[in-house]
């Protein structure tokens, strides 16, 4: 077996240097916009920050999509436009579903402000099918506790979204996903079925092979349809796998919004530039502006 046999793309992420912290950014590239209803997927971190430092991503809108965060290590404070508040730790899941709009921060909490704290997670876009795009917008939180995990000792394996290894997570899904988070202790292995149409695993930190093929740390594999094969570890790794049914009618990217139409992303933009979207409550004295010329997350297919 060789990686030709396995795999569709490898996508090396362009690193953005943030200063305090790095973010690896692997969809959207030239050549692959999405990965099922993935969209964009974003390893920030790990980051170490001293005290009275922390991440503050200031205000900013969403339409047609659906974000969710996953935490490695630290904690975030979501606020959003709906007039939630809600505090995010590693193992759990926020998804919050843009819809015809939403705005929403978010930043490291004071408590950890306050003393020498880490940051590590894995940030994900999902495009909303073409249906629900312009839903209400809505937020859900669940807990790490909530979530199912597979662990045989030597590998262990939290879903977060969809159904894997017989198991099915609470979190909501607008279209066939599946989301897991993959912890291979050495000499671990876990099998990776053809569950969905479009699979991907991102190697987070650590080592890991596929049927004995050595994969590279921040790097998204783009799986072949109908491949099983099974993924495993020397001295062992942490592994994301993402992916779902193929979306039938393309997804356009500009700055903060997706959607099926490039006309509504052109209107989001004039929206937000005229204040039109709703304010957050008690996170309402700063925004991001929109960035003038290309922005650094954009695709058009």
């Amino acid at each position: 077996m060789t990686f030709d046999d396995l795999l569709m793309q490898t996508v090396t992420p362009t690193t953005h240097d943030l200063g305090d912290f790095k973010v690896h950014r692997s969809l959207p590239v030239k050549g692959r916009t999405m990965v099922g209803p993935f969209i964009f997927f974003d390893q920030a971190g790990p980051a170490q920050f001293g005290p009275g430092q922390g991440i503050d991503v200031r205000p900013h809108p969403h339409i047609n999509l659906a974000t969710v965060t996953y935490m490695y290590e630290g904690a975030f404070l979501h606020r959003d436009s709906l007039g939630t508040q809600q505090r995010i730790e590693p193992g759990a899941v926020n998804l919050m579903t843009a819809g015809k709009g939403i705005v929403h921060s978010e930043r490291s909490p004071d408590e950890d402000r306050a003393k020498a704290s880490k940051l590590s997670a894995i940030q994900t876009w999902l495009a909303l099918p073409d249906a629900v795009e312009e839903m209400d917008p809505a937020f859900e939180h669940v807990a790490a506790d909530a979530l199912p995990v597979i662990d045989d000792g030597a590998a262990r394996a939290r879903v977060i979204m969809g159904s894997l290894w017989g198991e099915t997570s609470p979190v909501t899904t607008y279209a066939h996903t599946i989301y897991a988070d993959i912890q291979l202790m050495p000499g671990g292995r876990i099998a990776i079925d053809a569950s969905t149409d479009e699979r991907a695993l991102y190697v987070s930190g650590g080592d890991a092979m596929l049927d004995g093929l050595m994969l590279t740390p921040q790097t998204l594999y783009v799986l072949r349809p109908g491949i099983s094969a099974t993924l495993s570890s020397v001295d062992g790794g942490r592994i994301v796998l993402c992916g779902g049914d193929a979306f039938t009618s393309p997804r356009h990217v500009w700055w903060n919004f997706v959607s099926s139409r490039p006309d509504r992303l052109m209107q989001a933009r004039e929206d937000w530039e005229a204040l039109r979207f709703p304010l957050i409550p008690g996170d309402d004295q700063e925004f991001i502006p929109i960035p003038q010329g290309r922005p650094k997350t954009v695709s058009y297919p």
